[in-house]
C-alpha cells in the first residue's frame, strides 16, 4: 500500500469506535463540564443529525464536539480556535 494511504479496513475500524451516545452520557457529560469549569452556563446538547458526538456551548455560542471512543471508553473534547478569534 502506498504511503500515506490507509486501508477501508482499519478506515472503517477507526470510525466503528463511535458509537451512539445516550441521553444519560450527555446529563453525565453536562454535569461534568459545570462542575469542572464551574460554569453554570455551559451545556451539552445532542446534535442535530449525528448520535455518535454531542455538542458543548457557554450560552448560545458554540465552543466544540465531545465524541466518545468506545474502545478506550473514555470521551475527547475537540475545540476549533480561529485565528481571528485570538485578536
Amino acid at each position: 500500500m502506498p504511503d500515506g494511504h490507509v486501508s477501508e479496513a482499519r478506515l472503517h475500524k477507526k470510525f466503528d469506535r463511535r458509537k451512539q451516545l445516550k441521553a444519560d452520557e450527555i446529563r453525565k457529560l453536562d454535569a461534568y463540564f459545570k462542575r469542572t469549569f464551574q460554569n453554570p452556563s455551559l451545556q451539552v446538547k445532542a446534535r442535530p443529525r449525528k448520535d455518535d458526538s454531542c455538542e458543548l456551548y457557554v450560552g448560545d455560542e458554540f465552543l466544540g464536539i465531545v465524541f466518545k471512543d468506545e474502545e478506550d471508553g473514555d470521551y475527547n473534547f475537540s475545540m476549533a480556535i480561529l485565528e481571528v478569534d485570538l485578536d
